[in-house]
């Protein structure tokens, strides 16, 4: 995880957290003192009404971006990667064919591969950040712009 990463985890975090609650399982009732009034307990998990209760943020951060915001369109996004390198048209003997649509059609496990390094790459750079290990991925930019709405928000109510 890069540092550009992690801080946006750690916002993200705080957001999550002022948008969920703390909850006492052993007594099965919010605690928004963040102890327990009934058993004293800190030990508490997070609470998103009408979602669920688990322990930690990191399940709350995944809820709120799935629910904020869309998730990279990938195949959109390598194929425009490499029409920025290639010619829209490529001569196939006599005709004109698409050049993304001869890659894929002639070998589509090399046009795999090479979008499934491609992603690597721009997740590697920072461009793309996923919460569930690769099954979804969201632009770095969405989730800054998500993140200083929610942030002025919340500043704007406190």
């Amino acid at each position: 995880m890069n540092d550009i990463h992690a801080e946006l985890m750690e916002r993200l975090k705080k957001i999550a957290h002022r948008q969920s609650k703390s909850f006492c399982y052993g007594c099965y009732k919010e605690a928004p003192s963040g102890r327990c009034e009934s058993c004293h307990s800190d030990d508490l998990m997070r609470f998103v009404p009408e979602v669920g209760v688990d322990w930690g943020c990191e399940w709350v951060i995944k809820h709120l971006v799935e629910q904020n915001l869309a998730p990279a369109d990938l195949d959109e996004a390598f194929e425009s990667s490499i029409e920025s390198c290639y010619p829209e048209k490529t001569l196939l003997g006599w005709m004109e064919v698409s050049t993304i649509q001869a890659m894929k059609d002639y070998d589509r496990v090399s046009w795999d591969l090479a979008q499934s390094e491609w992603v690597s790459v721009e997740e590697d750079e920072g461009h793309l950040i996923s919460f569930d290990h690769g099954a979804s991925y969201f632009w770095q930019c969405d989730l800054e712009r998500y993140i200083e709405e929610n942030e002025s928000e919340t500043q704007e109510a406190g």
